[in-house]
């Protein structure tokens, strides 16, 4: 019994750090990313997609949820770019076609897109394995997606088991590691190419003592990377190749009769 009630009291903790209404929460992080802070971590993250998304090609891009209004695909050679929100008020400044839908079931066919970018999608969806499953399923074979996540093992994860209990974002939605995310993608056969982690000042609202932290991201960079407040994946959808299976052919060879009629069978029926 006392083991069920310690099982039952963590089961409530773990509870308490997450999100009531998800789609509340991702209003809730478009509001903040127009802080300071939110700001300031805007500027980082476009740094980093702006070295990836150049090479990475293809027809259509998709990139579902708007935690900004600005761009964030400008320096993307796709020619169709979209975006995909459920938040009916959410309309991208940028102007790119917009499409109202789930994460969890894109309304696109299989094999149909690209690129597919989540930036902070995963952290507020309640099923962020279906949200993957559907990326699977509709990149094509050596399709790319790009994900941007905060990472619990850095400055940002602690303020997050202080803070996660109010129910705001981004404090309340789940942090997932790199390598977890990482085993996900290779179950459903993705190889991760890229791993990146970035922003390794702490979550201070105050615009001057963050200017003065600026030290700390080349410092990150090259010391420790794995403990950034936030990090970007890429994995690109593995080809799968079929082996093609040769039939067992008989040893002997029957030579055929005009009137289709093996020579073997023919012996048998002499007298």
């Amino acid at each position: 019994m006392s083991g069920n009630r310690k099982e039952s009291r963590w089961r409530r903790l773990l509870r308490a750090y997450r999100c009531v209404d998800p789609q509340q929460a991702r209003q809730q992080l478009c509001v903040w990313y127009e802080r300071s802070l939110g700001q300031a971590l805007l500027s980082t993250e476009r740094e980093q997609l702006d070295e990836v998304l150049p090479n990475l090609f293809g027809y259509h891009l998709l990139q579902v949820g708007t935690p900004v209004r600005e761009d964030l695909v400008s320096e993307s050679r796709v020619s169709h770019c979209m975006v995909l929100e459920d938040l009916p008020a959410a309309v991208p400044a940028s102007g790119r076609h917009c499409l109202y839908g789930e994460a969890a079931a894109l309304p696109f066919a299989s094999d149909s897109l690209d690129v597919l970018l989540l930036p902070h999608t995963l952290e507020f969806e309640a099923n962020p394995h279906q949200v993957l499953r559907e990326a699977d399923r509709t990149l094509v074979p050596e399709g790319h997606v790009v994900i941007l996540c905060f990472n619990p093992w850095s400055l940002w994860g602690l303020w997050r088991l202080l803070t996660g209990w109010r129910d705001h974002a981004p404090w309340c939605g789940r942090f997932y590691t790199p390598s977890r995310i990482k085993d996900w993608l290779a179950l459903l056969g993705f190889d991760t190419i890229l791993v990146r982690g970035y922003f390794f000042r702490p979550p201070i609202e105050h615009p001057g003592i963050m200017q003065r932290l600026h030290l700390l991201e080349r410092a990150g960079q090259r010391w420790w990377s794995f403990f950034g407040g936030g990090f970007m994946l890429v994995a690109r959808k593995r080809v799968t190749t079929l082996t093609p299976i040769r039939p067992r052919w008989r040893s002997e060879r029957t030579r055929l009769l005009p009137g289709r009629i093996s020579q073997a069978g023919l012996r048998r029926h002499k007298t």
